[in-house]
């Protein structure tokens, strides 16, 4: 019996690998398609967040014949309920990396879109967080869901450069003031992925240690 649930318990570590790849997949394109200019891409994006969802309810359906069908004890429960968390914050992300490309389609027509450099390098931090959160969770890695954690400041500090950024580009020229407020809004998601990716990295580090947010809770 115990061999049959350890077997369930890794089919749902490789279907959480296969949703955040997908959502990796999201932001990566959500991104290249706002540098490059690339409606194919940004539409690309929009379009994994049908596959997300779906992923989403396959691993929620996994989790709960878990808990009906066999007696797990308090580790199994901390990793079940782990896993039914991250999966909201993982459908959260794929929903803000198509968002980003919903803005990026109206963008496409702007003549020179300025200051994307530092919200680059957020997308970037932020699919390393994504991508370190849930490899945390799969290896059981304390240390590296807290290394999750504490690179959330990263992404805000580079949200309050995008934000310098845009005022000082209206300052300049007040004509840049539409684009700024979709850049900013931009911005402002992939900061929404980092504290997801954070979220998730927080529920790893409950089910290897019993608390969340060092709040014993199972």
């Amino acid at each position: 019996m115990r061999n049959r649930f350890d077997r369930e318990l890794d089919s749902l570590n490789n279907e959480l690998i296969e949703m955040g790849a997908l959502v990796e997949n999201a932001i990566e394109n959500a991104t290249q398609a706002l540098i490059n200019r690339d409606g194919e891409r940004a539409r690309a994006a929009i379009q994994y967040d049908m596959p997300v969802d779906e992923k989403e309810k396959d691993i929620e359906r996994r989790c709960l014949r878990l808990l009906l069908q066999q007696q797990p004890v308090a580790t199994d429960l901390r990793l079940i309920s782990t896993a039914l968390k991250m999966i909201t914050d993982m459908e959260r992300i794929g929903d803000q990396a198509a968002d980003i490309s919903e803005i990026t389609l109206r963008l496409l027509n702007e003549q020179d879109l300025k200051h994307l450099e530092h919200i680059q390098q957020m997308a970037q931090a932020t699919i390393r967080m994504v991508r370190e959160s849930i490899d945390a969770f799969v290896n059981r890695d304390l240390a590296l869901a807290q290394a999750v954690e504490a690179y959330d400041d990263v992404v805000d500090d580079l949200f309050t450069h995008v934000k310098n950024d845009l005022i000082d580009l209206i300052r300049a020229d007040a004509n840049y003031g539409e684009q700024a407020v979709d850049l900013l809004m931009i911005a402002k998601y992939f900061e929404r992925i980092g504290d997801h990716a954070t979220n998730i990295a927080e529920w790893v580090e409950f089910s290897l240690t019993g608390k969340h947010k060092n709040e014993r809770i199972l």
